[in-house]
């Protein structure tokens, strides 16, 4: 075999990533994602929520008003965990199987454009257009707090809105790989709100009931907890606090006295992880899967 046929049959089976035809499907994505109505819903939601968190925080300890960063960021934590990976997993998993449903992937993997443009381009796309929605929504209560509060600790707030973002990411990955395992929309959106029941269920009650049932020792606990991205969250959101994860029990002291300072990027990319690994894999399905 010559070098050019070589060449030519890498070129076929690894095609060349244009950036701007990923950029141009990303921008295309992000504008029909601003005019969903889900994305408007959750934004709002969130936000509205936020503000009534700050609120309780604050008229729990006898005052009247909102409170400030530091305490409505510790309430945002389980808040985040509810509204941000059912937002990521159900977006996702809507977003090829809705297309090849109506046949619009078909036309589009009609033109030259590679499969993995198109993936790339929606997870873009849609990654953004949720930054933009938690953005919002965190920017509105911030805004509020400082004006109402006179602000404190926003270092804290801000740590909060970055380890969300990751989450986003990460449920938004899973969310694109049940789209690829699925043809039809309904089926990947319950199979995708049937995951995060199953994420949600499994978190600090499921861990509790594994530890009696089958008598976890305090590690194999706290590794556990690491195959659960929300747990992931939940423990590197209370580490962007500065503070100590012996609210999170046994298996928060073990990760703080084995792991020390370096805990909080083992976290990271954990979550970074989430984002990558499934993301991964639904290319490799995309690539090898049957469309028309």
């Amino acid at each position: 075999m010559t070098t050019a046929s070589v060449k030519a049959a890498t070129s076929e089976s690894m095609p060349m990533l244009s950036a701007r035809t990923i950029a141009a499907l990303a921008r295309k994505e992000i504008r029909e994602s601003l005019r969903n109505r889900w994305f408007l819903f959750y934004t709002v939601a969130f936000t509205m929520l936020s503000l009534a968190i700050s609120y309780v925080s604050l008229a729990g300890t006898g005052s009247v008003g909102f409170a400030g960063f530091g305490r409505t960021a510790a309430g945002l934590i389980n808040l985040v965990l509810l509204i941000v990976p059912l937002m990521g997993l159900t977006i996702g998993a809507g977003s090829l199987s809705a297309e090849q449903e109506n046949g619009t992937l078909a036309y589009l993997i009609a033109q030259p454009l590679g499969r993995l443009e198109v993936l790339l381009g929606k997870f873009l796309g849609l990654g953004l257009a949720m930054f933009a929605s938690l953005a919002m929504g965190f920017g509105v209560c911030a805004g509020v707090i400082a004006l109402r509060s006179g602000g404190g600790n926003a270092a804290s707030f801000l740590g909060v809105l970055w380890m969300a973002m990751l989450l986003a990411l990460a449920m938004l990955s899973v969310g694109v790989l049940i789209s690829t395992l699925t043809r039809r929309a309904a089926v990947a959106t319950g199979t995708a709100v049937f995951l995060w029941l199953t994420l949600v269920f499994l978190g600090d009650l499921g861990l509790m009931g594994g530890s009696v049932v089958f008598k976890l020792r305090v590690d194999e606990l706290f590794h556990l907890s690491l195959i659960n991205p929300l747990q992931v969250f939940k423990m590197s959101a209370i580490g962007s606090f500065d503070a100590t994860l012996d609210v999170l029990g046994p298996a928060g002291l073990y990760a703080m006295r084995t792991y020390g300072d370096s805990l909080q990027m083992i976290l990271i990319g954990v979550l970074v992880a989430w984002s990558v690994v499934p993301l991964t894999l639904a290319a490799f399905v995309l690539h090898r899967k049957s469309i028309t």
